[in-house]
């Protein structure tokens, strides 16, 4: 369908979103032929253009670059059928989009490097040009043009993704040109060809700038190669401060090394990391050998005791036994020997009536045998209360083992705390063992050992809990004194830097980089100006690395004739051995100097910190010579003032 017919007049600005509505409308009716195939798309637009067939994303970028173009070339009336067409692509097409135009396009945003040179050589970071950027003259003469952001946001709408847009300025103000900065990966790549494309496919391109066609209008826009680089522009300028020429081939080869190494230290890590896995499994299972004998070597103890606890048992319970059969003899016989003495006094009575000379023979047998009864009542009595203190000895014997039972627990549970006192506890243990064989007589003197023997084990433990007060309260103090003697360094260096004297003690700043041998490598290169700004600049970037604390460029090496390990500087390390390239020894010294004395004195703040330092013999300095060095100026100001 032509587009043209009937509509040869354009229109206003203001009727664009009016007549984009009205072209959608048409494209969503199937007013407008678009798809060619599957695979291949028209502009119904653009029957002129040489190029017809478009794929489905390139089709989408046509119409996005026209509709948004800044171009006065563009008529709003070509906007907005483009932007209408944009729209359709978007909302109505999109999902209609085969599966092999699908996997075209996926294949072509997986493969950013396609359709480009590897051996060209182009400035990286990846990065892009734009010209002919609309400016205005004030009245002092300068110029000035949009911001850096207003472009980069439209460059991102239009799917280019750039990091940050850099308007170029000189002396007379705003240049006309800017530079676009992209991610240094490969998807950057990819949109910064894509963004060279889109112009091209706008007419808008590098070869379109230089070609002389007349009046440029609209901006103009390629990806920076070597020609730009060298050029002697302020574009050239500032191309060769932020990046290099590089091609796509050494780039993937430094990749693919970088990737290599990375390989090789995972490798080496993984390997250490098998060790140490190893190592801690032998120690568990060493650990686990020892525990199981450990409680082999408790069960057999556990059983020992309750066999003897058993025997100590049966051993009381026979004796208990022995002294109830015993008492209950003794009883039985002093109760027949009463029966026979009541019979004697029957028969005596029965004898009394005989004659007189019985009855005083009786008499006296009478008086004999109530002797001799108030004597067996006397021993019955006696024997009484000896059957009671049996009893009361037996069950006093009974609790004293009780409570021996009950210490030995204790002293075993306090074992595995105070293993010192391991003998008193096997003492004790030997001491009930020993009950088991003796009397009733030799348990008191046992016991009276025991409780000696308990008696020493509390003092001991007295003197433990005296020794270890004393070791807290030493500790106490000796954190006090560590406390008020770094408050003293401390008010020291504050106070000697206020002294600015070149002397032999001092205030060092540890881990402050030096910039001198910096700007020395920066002046064999540069002008002195341009050597300062890129010297500080380099010095600012090694100040960022010295912070981070994922850069721990230190390696450990075994020292001879020990188990002992160093930390020192690796020299394989990818930054340093770049540093050392570039910028030559000395700039590599002074930046391992300061991380070394980072690594010293702050390792976990990584930031500078200062130092009381004898210079004079490169060293920490103690707090008795800064404080003597204080004294010596202080008596050389109290002369000078006596002088004057």
């Amino acid at each position: 369908m032509d587009i043209s017919s009937g509509e040869d007049s354009d229109i206003s600005e203001s009727e664009m979103e009016e007549y984009e509505d009205k072209y959608y409308e048409k494209l969503k009716n199937g007013n407008y032929k678009i798809k060619v195939s599957n695979e291949k798309y028209t502009c119904p637009f653009c029957p002129k253009k040489k190029k017809q067939d478009f794929l489905y994303k390139d089709l989408l970028q046509h119409a996005s670059g026209v509709g948004k173009s800044n171009s006065d070339k563009r008529s709003a009336r070509e906007k907005a059928n483009h932007l209408a067409l944009f729209k359709y692509l978007e909302n109505d097409l999109r999902g209609t989009v085969g599966s092999s135009s699908s996997s075209a396009a996926a294949a072509e945003v997986e493969d950013p490097l396609s359709g480009c040179d590897h051996d060209e050589k182009i400035v990286w970071p990846w990065t892009g040009v734009v010209v002919n950027i609309p400016t205005q003259k004030l009245e002092d003469g300068r110029s000035v043009g949009g911001s850096g952001s207003k472009l980069r946001d439209e460059l991102i709408r239009r799917g280019f993704n750039p990091l940050r847009v850099h308007p170029l300025w000189n002396y007379r103000g705003h240049s006309g040109t800017a530079v676009v900065e992209f991610r240094k990966d490969w998807p950057g790549l990819h949109n910064a060809l894509s963004f060279e494309k889109a112009y091209e496919a706008d007419h808008h391109g590098k070869k379109d700038w230089f070609a002389n066609n007349g009046v440029k209008e609209g901006l103009y826009a390629w990806v920076a190669r070597a020609d730009d680089y060298k050029s002697s522009t302020i574009i050239g300028e500032h191309l060769r401060k932020i990046g290099d020429l590089k091609t796509v081939s050494e780039l993937m080869e430094e990749e693919a090394r970088k990737q290599d190494r990375l390989v090789t230290n995972l490798t080496n890590i993984i390997e250490t990391k098998n060790k140490h896995i190893q190592e801690m499994e032998q120690r568990c299972s060493e650990t686990s050998k020892s525990l199981e004998a450990l409680m082999e070597e408790k069960d057999n103890l556990s059983q020992a005791y309750n066999e003897e606890i058993k025997k100590i048992q049966v051993s009381a319970r026979d004796h208990f036994q022995r002294i109830f059969s015993d008492h209950e003899k003794l009883k039985s016989q002093l109760e027949s020997h009463k029966k026979d003495l009541e019979l004697r006094g029957v028969e005596l009575e029965k004898r009394e009536a005989l004659n007189e000379s019985e009855r005083k023979k009786l008499s006296e047998e009478l008086e004999e045998n109530a002797v001799q009864n108030s004597a067996l009542h006397l021993a019955a009595l006696e024997q009484k209360r000896a059957d009671e203190n049996v009893m009361k000895l037996a069950e006093d014997q009974k609790r004293q083992k009780e409570e021996l039972h009950n210490r030995i627990i204790q002293l075993e549970k306090k074992l595995d705390q105070k293993q010192a006192l391991e003998l008193e506890i096997e003492q004790l243990r030997g001491s009930l063992n020993v009950i088991r064989h003796m009397g009733d007589e030799d348990d008191m003197e046992v016991l009276e050992k025991v409780d000696a023997s308990l008696k020493e084990l509390r003092e001991k433990e007295a003197e433990l809990e005296d020794l270890e007060a004393l070791n807290q309260t030493l500790i106490v103090r000796e954190r006090k004194s560590n406390d008020e003697l770094q408050d003293a360094r401390k008010e020291l260096i504050n106070g000697l830097k206020e002294i600015s004297t070149r002397s032999q003690i001092g205030v060092k700043r540890m881990g402050e980089l030096d910039s001198k041998p910096f700007l020395e490598a920066m002046k064999r290169r540069y002008n002195e100006e341009l050597a300062e700004e890129r010297a500080s600049e380099v010095c600012s970037l090694w100040e960022e690395y010295l912070k981070d604390p994922d850069w721990h460029p230190f390696k450990r090496i075994k020292l001879e004739g020990g188990e002992e390990y160093q930390e020192v500087i690796d020299d394989e390390d990818e930054k340093l051995r770049d540093l050392k390239d570039q910028m030559g020894i000395e700039a590599y010294k002074s930046v391992t100097s300061a991380i070394k004395e980072i690594n010293e004195y702050n390792p976990s703040g990584r930031y500078i910190i200062s130092e009381l330092w004898n210079y004079g013999e490169g060293r920490k300095a103690t707090l008795k010579e800064g404080v003597t060095f204080l004294l010596k100026l202080w008596d050389n100001a109290k002369r000078k003032r006596g002088m004057t």
